[in-house]
């Protein structure tokens, strides 16, 4: 069985042969989420090489073992139960962000905050990514879902990714272990992406052009001052729900008209400040964060016929989300595809 605590023990041997002590066990994955909720993995590795992953991917041809690419987890609900594979951090491999500026071009990690990148690039006078100031993601999981904000998205800017692929048998790998994928063969699209769930993102080429870099600053205070005053800050995840009719019926205003700003259920609840998130607390269940989601769900699909759709990735559930708003989405590589996907 996939998961199991077999194929977890035959994993744990297996790569700690090659990783030593790199390898951890039962490692928390709350810190590694905006929520900071749910359970721990079962095995992690914070990779520092390509030569990790590949030690990663002979190993899972072996066992099988689920897999799941962690980034900021700003958009994945983990499991009170945990995560019964090995979870795998960039952190050390793909932190990287190097400039061309002669054509205003930057290579970022996979790892690599949007934020920090935002503020990088206006402080080497390029613009076009301001608007990623205000997105809690990794670049790693804003190519897979096509993050966005504030008029614009990383498809904008994105000219090709370099992606290792941790299904490809050993003899078909080249002699790099990585490859390059043009933006155009992605399958950009509204916060999703047509990557297989086997590539794993280890940097992203972006084209920005020659800009101001105060004008840049001034922009990005803005977003973040917008930010601040329109949205709440805590343990979430950013929107939850995808606008029914973009431009005209927005998931917020459906909640917020039904008046369900403060319901609770445990230790979550809809955001006060904004109806279309839902926070969590310290010593909060994730348990809790998906049943308040269920519950907006129902009420809003039985008070006005939507059945809002979600951008939360769930992973450790016994069952996927039939609402999940990109249902080829997947953060875990598995024998069988499984509706989530990093961020």
């Amino acid at each position: 069985m996939i998961g199991s605590d077999q194929v977890v023990e035959e994993t744990a041997a297996l790569l700690g042969a090659e990783l030593g002590s790199r390898l951890e066990r039962d490692v928390a994955l709350a810190p590694f989420t905006t929520y900071r909720v749910g359970g721990s993995a079962a095995l992690f590795v914070d990779v520092e090489s390509i030569a990790d992953l590949v030690a990663v991917a002979n190993v899972r041809a072996v066992t099988h073992v689920p897999v799941l690419v962690i980034g900021r987890g700003s958009n994945m609900l983990v499991a009170d139960e945990g995560f019964a594979g090995l979870v795998v951090s960039l952190g050390r491999l793909a932190g990287s962000i190097e400039f061309d500026l002669d054509r205003s071009q930057v290579v970022a990690g996979g790892a690599v905050a949007l934020p920090v990148l935002a503020r990088r690039t206006a402080a080497a006078s390029l613009t076009g990514f301001e608007w990623a100031v205000g997105v809690p993601g990794s670049v790693g999981g804003a190519v897979r879902m096509n993050a966005g904000g504030h008029g614009s998205d990383i498809a904008a800017s994105l000219v090709d990714v370099d992606v290792f692929d941790v299904d490809a048998p050993a003899s078909t790998r080249p002699s790099t272990s990585t490859f390059t994928v043009p933006a155009a063969h992605i399958g950009l699209r509204f916060r999703a992406s047509s990557l297989p769930a086997s590539f794993i993102v280890v940097s992203a080429r972006l084209q920005l052009q020659p800009g101001n870099r105060a004008i840049s600053e001034r922009e990005i205070s803005e977003i973040v001052r917008w930010r601040r005053e329109h949205q709440p800050g805590g343990q979430n995840c950013g929107s939850v729900f995808v606008n029914p009719v973009p431009g005209e019926v927005t998931a917020g205003g459906l909640i917020d008209g039904l008046g369900l700003r403060g319901l609770k259920v445990g230790t979550a609840w809809v955001s006060e400040k904004h109806a279309n998130f839902i926070q969590s607390c310290d010593g909060g269940t994730a348990a809790d964060v998906r049943a308040t989601i269920e519950l907006v769900r129902q009420r809003v699909a039985d008070a006005t016929g939507y059945w809002l759709r979600s951008e939360v990735r769930l992973v450790g559930f016994d069952d996927a989300d039939p609402m999940s708003f990109d249902d080829a989405a997947i953060s875990t590589v598995s024998g069988a595809a499984e509706p989530e996907s990093p961020a």
